[in-house]
């Protein structure tokens, strides 16, 4: 929501056209994008610029004293710049279900001392150093389990009662609409998180009128405010576009409103809404993970090549592309990030690194499976090492070879959705941000295409497969 408003009030003030990457991976892509200039500019809170990006764990005594202190150090390390807030404290607060907080008779994030309880809280919190770490040692919590999981789900998780308490943002419209209990921060953990926008200098050299564009929003957005905002996308199921347009339509800062048809309230209703931008995500998915697969078959077949007559290289080789397959994949994306910024060229990478594994491993096996008295034959008819390779050992090893870029490609357009989280694109739109709207429509929308994807790819490289397989294997592997 902060990103849309930000960017109408930029392209209706100003001559720019703004580019909009939604939906990356919390503070540390976010910031790590900004600092190496993938991105110009988002909304941050200054209580996570404090703690968990600047490591400043000394008191605050107030919302003003946060902001200056963050930017006086943002300008000094990192040559970034804090503009006035938008208005409203997005805090991290501690929640559980109404009825259960009264049954116990907790209020206070205090009072969880006594109790055992099972906790799940978001993947980000349990990191942060003004997250789960400093909470514990700030109050005595007695916890039975403590799990992982993504933001939006715990509240599905705490309707269901799977887990007892979990952590949320102030301004979270759920905490309303599901009658949750907000614990008060009774030892004052948590910092002030006013949101702000933080730029690039760079940005305000070259755009000089961002900064008065910006300056518009300052203070007109109260919790409240930013409460209904988020509840205008995840209860009335509009577009962020369309919210943020008919909120700054009503401030007086846009001539007219947006008008976007709202998402439909059944699967096959938001599926044929979306069927044009669903297309064009599909197309973008095989582009990236073409692009990957191209890449890793140039690699890992002339190094299967080599390394299947070279013992010690075919290890080192293999080893090598397995510890890679066993790094998580929203890491292995993560670790692109200072490499490549945000965007396609950190999804390649990461998804070449993923295919070398079965293409090398396939080539070295296929290699090696050819029968000696093949080889024996064409060096008997004169033939050279490389003749025989090209024209008999590769002929007979092509339908292994093939499996393997086929496994690979099936595992990559699975692993593509993850893509998203670092603005790379994709069928894993739909999927992240239904996941942060919690639409579980809009979370099949990109994820049944995906499957489709998958199917009929493996199906194409099935029938390469076949087609490659000389016809002499292909009539000793065919029922009598």
């Amino acid at each position: 929501m902060l990103a849309e408003l930000m960017a109408q009030v930029i392209e209706r003030h100003t001559n720019a056209t703004v580019e909009r990457r939604f939906n990356l991976a919390g503070t540390q892509v976010a910031f790590e994008a900004l600092r190496t200039g993938a991105i110009d500019l988002y909304a941050e809170y200054t209580g996570t610029g404090l703690r968990d990006i600047l490591g400043d764990a000394s008191p605050v005594e107030g919302a003003a004293q946060a902001l200056a202190r963050v930017s006086d150090a943002f300008a000094q390390r990192y040559n970034l710049l804090w503009l006035a807030p938008f208005g409203f404290n997005n805090t991290y607060v501690l929640m559980m279900r109404h009825d259960h907080a009264q049954g116990l008779r907790i209020a206070a994030i205090s009072d969880l001392a006594g109790h055992p309880l099972r906790y799940g809280m978001s993947h980000e919190f349990l990191e942060r150093r003004d997250g789960m770490p400093g909470l514990r040692r700030v109050y005595d919590l007695d916890i039975t389990s403590i799990v992982g999981m993504e933001h939006d789900l715990a509240y599905s998780a705490l309707a269901e009662g799977a887990i007892d308490v979990s952590d949320g943002y102030s301004t979270d419209a759920k905490i309303v609409t599901q009658h949750l209990e907000v614990l008060h921060d009774d030892r004052h953990f948590f910092p002030p998180y006013e949101a702000a926008p933080l730029l690039r200098r760079d940005l305000v050299e070259r755009l000089p009128a961002v900064v008065d564009a910006l300056a518009l929003l300052a203070g007109r957005i109260d919790d409240a405010t930013m409460r209904q905002l988020n509840y205008g996308v995840e209860g009335e199921h509009r577009t962020p576009a369309e919210v943020a347009g008919t909120f700054l339509a009503k401030l007086g800062l846009s001539h007219v409103a947006v008008d976007v048809p709202r998402r439909g309230r059944s699967l096959l209703d938001v599926l044929w809404q979306r069927r044009r931008v669903t297309c064009d995500l599909a197309g973008w998915h095989l582009v990236l993970t073409g692009t990957a697969e191209l890449l890793a078959c140039l690699v890992a077949i002339p190094l299967g090549i080599s390394a299947s007559r070279r013992p010690g290289l075919a290890a080192v080789a293999l080893t090598s592309a397995g510890v890679m397959q066993t790094i998580p994949s929203i890491a292995l994306l993560a670790f692109m990030l200072p490499l490549f910024g945000i965007g396609a060229k950190p999804a390649v990478a990461a998804l070449f690194l993923y295919g070398l594994l079965p293409i090398l491993r396939n080539t070295v096996t296929g290699l090696r499976g050819v029968d000696q008295q093949f080889k024996e034959v064409g060096l008997g008819l004169g033939m050279t090492p490389a003749q025989l390779l090209r024209q008999v050992e590769l002929p007979i090893a092509a339908p292994v070879i093939l499996a393997g870029v086929r496994t690979s490609t099936v595992i990559n357009i699975g692993t593509a959705t993850l893509a998203a989280f670092i603005g790379a694109g994709g069928l894993g739109d739909p999927i992240v941000t239904g996941l942060t709207v919690t639409d579980v429509n809009l979370i099949l929308s990109g994820a049944l295409p995906a499957a489709l994807l998958a199917v009929l790819v493996d199906a194409a490289l099935g029938a390469v497969e076949r087609w490659a397989t000389p016809r002499g294997l292909r009539l000793h592997h065919e029922p009598s």
